[in-house]
């Protein structure tokens, strides 16, 4: 049993820290995405790369794509937030769970 619940913890902290570096990725992008938005609101032009080019765009098209990237980072984040609190949540209850295991043998 002992065994088991050390698997399982292990599980657990190797799926947290797959999610803490995709949280972090998801905050540099949108870091990226928020400086990409205040830097567009002082320009006249906006441009943008396809395939290895530079093509003037609209620049208020552009604002609403950066707009809905800054949203979907920001959504992705809260979720990847929400399911730490509950692995972490779950180490501890497992952590309490394994004392108690060790005390009793």
């Amino acid at each position: 049993m002992s065994e088991e619940n050390m698997m399982q913890m292990q599980l657990i902290q190797q799926n947290l820290q797959h999610l803490v570096v995709q949280k972090q990725q998801l905050q540099r992008s949108l870091a990226e995405t928020e400086s990409a938005l205040k830097e567009i609101e002082s320009t006249s032009r906006a441009y943008k790369v396809l395939g290895g080019i530079m093509v003037a765009v609209d620049k208020e098209e552009m604002k609403r794509e950066l707009s809905e990237k800054q949203e979907t980072f920001s959504l992705r984040i809260k979720t990847l937030n929400s399911q730490e609190e509950m692995l972490k949540k779950k180490t501890e209850d497992l952590q309490q769970h394994l004392t108690k295991e060790m005390k009793n043998e």
